[in-house]
Order: structure tokens, then C-alpha cells, then sequence
């Protein structure tokens, strides 16, 4: 009977050990482990913050833009993100190895930003770091333009046309990073995957760029291995 006990216990604490693996970014009650940065907040009291808690999700309300950024480093996770626009679709991103802050335009931090705007969900953006995909000069268009600054070839468009749900509706997207390389999926369609990145680790963030967006998860999971397919 003890031996059975022992065995059940050991079951359970497995079981415990497993589900702590997923980290929930966003508790659904305020923004602990996050901190804002928004350029006009510097010098303008009158400022509003975008990122409030509305009904259990996190909303960026778009203006004034600037960025929600974790507090901590990550490095080789899986991100799940569940996000829509509630009215008017526009822009915003999920960015992933970010580091120095206001690197780009005197706003953007030093990442790779996923693409969130509507009907370009899940392009690759290049701030001040870099990433290679395949068909690199047909997706990012002529190599002598190529940068990572501004006035560059940032943009990396996406694999897929039509991932997107409709407006209104819950968009799933999942981004895997481990070491340089970073595989993204909407809505179960593989939409980007590139390599050889300039960062392997740093801090996740969501940006408010203009449109108001609602999120209702971002679940973070450590990794050991790219997915072939998205994970379920």
C-alpha cells in the first residue's frame, strides 16, 4: 500500500513538474513582469499609458506608441500568443531577442519583430538584428538593400496568403526560437521560419503601433528542439 502511495506521489509530482514548464506572461490581472516604454511618456505628464487590463486581457490601445517588455531574458521557448483586433484592423507585432532600447527611430528596441499588422501577420521585421531566410531576394526584395537600420530592406514577408481569421475573431500564433533560429505559425499554417539570427536570447515584447489589440494569452514553454509541425 506504501508502495503504491510512493508511486502515485511520484506520479504527481511529474505531473506538477510538467505543467510548471509553461510560463503565463500575462496573469490576466495586471501587467507583474512587464514595464512600459513609451517615447512621448519622457517629457508629456498628460500621457496616457496604452497597455491597460480590460476584462482579463491584455489590450494595446495602440496610441501613444511604444512597447510592453518583459522584465526578464529568454532564451529557446515557444511563445503562444492568442490575440484579435476588436475594431478597426491596423498594426502591431510580437518581438522576440530584444535588447537595447529605442534602437531604431528612437522607438523601436533592438529584436526581431513577428509581424502582427493585418494581412501581413507572421513577416519577419529586422531592428538592429538580422535573420536569413530562404528566397531571401524574392521576399525581401534587392540584396544591395539589405540593412538592418533605418532607410534599409527590413522587412522579410511571409510564406502564406489568407492565415489570418477574420477581423473580430481569435488569431493563434505560435513562435518557437532556439539558438538563432525562429519558426512562426498562424493559425496552424507555418508562415515564417528563419536562420542564422544575429540574437539567440533576449526580451519578449508587444507593441502598441497605431491599432487597438486584444490578447487573452501569451504562454511561454522552454524548448529543446524546433517543432516539424505546429505543436497542439
Amino acid at each position: 500500500m506504501r508502495r503504491t502511495s510512493l508511486v502515485c506521489s511520484f506520479l504527481l509530482a511529474v505531473v506538477v513538474c510538467h505543467a510548471q514548464k509553461s510560463i503565463e506572461l500575462f496573469n490576466g490581472k495586471d501587467l507583474s513582469g512587464w514595464h512600459i516604454d513609451i517615447p512621448d511618456m519622457d517629457n508629456n505628464p498628460k500621457a496616457i499609458t496604452p497597455f491597460i487590463v480590460r476584462n482579463q486581457q491584455l489590450v494595446s490601445l495602440g496610441e501613444p506608441r511604444g512597447h510592453l517588455i518583459t522584465d526578464k531574458q529568454y532564451a529557446d521557448f515557444r511563445l503562444n500568443v492568442e490575440y484579435r483586433f476588436p475594431g478597426k484592423p491596423g498594426n502591431c507585432g510580437v518581438l522576440v531577442f530584444a535588447s537595447t532600447p529605442r534602437a531604431l527611430y528612437g522607438m523601436f528596441p533592438k529584436s526581431i519583430e513577428v509581424q502582427m499588422m493585418h494581412e501581413n501577420a507572421g513577416d519577419f521585421w529586422c531592428i538592429v538584428e538580422d535573420i536569413t531566410t530562404d528566397n531571401m531576394e524574392e521576399r525581401r526584395g534587392p540584396k544591395a538593400d539589405w540593412g538592418i537600420t533605418e532607410g534599409k530592406l527590413r522587412r522579410i514577408k511571409n510564406l502564406t496568403e489568407g492565415s489570418e481569421n477574420a477581423l473580430g475573431e481569435w488569431n493563434y500564433m505560435t513562435i518557437e526560437c532556439l539558438n538563432n533560429e525562429i519558426k512562426v505559425w498562424l493559425n496552424g499554417d507555418l508562415v515564417n521560419h528563419g536562420y542564422n539570427a544575429t540574437a539567440s536570447s533576449g526580451q519578449i515584447a508587444v507593441q502598441a503601433e497605431g491599432a487597438e489589440v486584444e490578447f487573452r494569452k501569451i504562454t511561454l514553454t522552454p524548448i529543446k528542439e524546433l517543432s516539424m509541425q505546429e505543436p497542439q
